[in-house]
């Protein structure tokens, strides 16, 4: 029996999203060496203090999550300043991606952004079977409004924007979102490096009414592996959202983890900086490698072009070397890498293997 004629044929298309390859994929050998993990944007500090105490107390995994997210969604509305009634959480905002698409888009539609930007924006529109309209950027990864709208059509039901940018790390003007929402659209501001910014849309979503505000615990809070996202929303589309959404989409202890995070906000914003000021030393440094062309980056990651090398091979050599970055060449990101923020001695094994590699002819 060939269950493949029952499946939805244009899935016969869906390439799917890659990942970051996991540690645990490596030889023995290259494991030895000790894996320098700088490929999926993480936070190399981890998490809270009080969250690892919280856990060393967990005793709730037999019961499931409030799917009500009342106390998450009180602790989020004193951290964000927007009324719990128009919170929604999700396992990761990519998450509340999948679940603003299904709400908005039927099959057909358009979603319209800035490319390049995170993938997954053009993976949930296409698994819906809506139109992926990506408006290219300019050679810096910057855009302008302007552009951006001249593609809207009768069919455009969402925009996504990035704030900042990922994988360039560009950041956006509130003056250029502020434009885009004036057209009265569906606009989804996706801030999941706010805290590494500091600039945020959050207080204008009573202003606006087609305004909607992603955010992440994975960056920020260190509990990537935890999945913890949410979202600010017109109260219209909270509601929506909750009746759509999986009823235990944020498990017991991601809730107790981003509980406790919101308790120590001066000890992981402590570690953020810490991250802006490597980002600034790594910048510095990846500048004055001649094969390499740093991008400025208002995020926790640097994009750089490889010139005169090929990025693939760089990434393999690394990877050889214990060292995980992320690789890319599709439309505008031709021979790319991208290296998330780490340690300063992270930084320091990165650049010494970097340089190793320019010798090389």
């Amino acid at each position: 029996m060939d269950l493949k004629k029952f499946m939805r044929p244009e899935l016969d298309r869906f390439a799917g999203y890659a990942a970051c390859k996991s540690p645990e994929a490596l030889d023995d050998m290259t494991r030895a060496l000790g894996i320098c993990k700088l490929d999926a944007n993480e936070n190399v500090y981890g998490p809270s203090p009080r969250v690892r105490a919280a856990f060393a107390s967990f005793n709730d995994a037999h019961i499931y999550p409030d799917s009500c997210q009342t106390e998450l969604r009180k602790a989020l509305a004193g951290y964000t300043g927007v009324p719990a009634d128009r919170i929604v959480a999700g396992s990761g905002s990519d998450q509340l991606i999948d679940l603003l698409i299904r709400l908005f888009v039927s099959p057909g539609d358009e979603v319209l952004t800035a490319t390049p930007t995170f993938a997954m924006y053009k993976f949930f529109t296409e698994l819906s079977a809506g139109i992926f309209i990506g408006v290219p950027r300019d050679r810096d990864f910057n855009f302008t409004p302007e552009k951006l709208l001249s593609a809207v059509s009768n069919k455009t039901k969402l925009i996504f924007i990035a704030m900042p940018n990922n994988p360039t790390g560009t950041q956006v003007s509130k003056r250029t979102i502020e434009k885009i929402l004036e057209t009265g659209l569906p606009v989804v501001v996706d801030e999941a490096y706010y805290e590494f910014t500091g600039q945020t849309m959050a207080p204008e979503i009573g202003k606006y009414p087609n305004l909607m505000v992603l955010r992440t615990f994975s960056k920020w809070a260190g509990l990537a592996g935890l999945r913890v996202g949410y979202g600010l929303f017109p109260e219209d589309v909270a509601t929506r959202l909750d009746a759509v959404k999986d009823p235990y989409c944020v498990n017991t202890a991601a809730v107790v983890a981003a509980r406790e995070s919101l308790k120590d906000i001066d000890y992981l914003i402590g570690n953020v900086r810490l991250i802006v000021s490597e980002r600034e030393r790594l910048f510095q440094a990846l500048g004055g490698i001649e094969y390499l062309k740093p991008y400025p980056s208002a995020a926790n990651f640097i994009l750089c072009k490889i010139k005169d090398k090929d990025a693939a091979q760089i990434q393999r050599v690394l990877e050889r070397r214990g060292i995980l970055v992320r690789y890319f060449n599709s439309p505008q990101m031709e021979n790319c890498l991208r290296f998330s923020i780490g340690r300063p001695g992270d930084t320091d094994r990165l650049i010494a293997q970097l340089r190793k590699i320019g010798e090389i002819t």
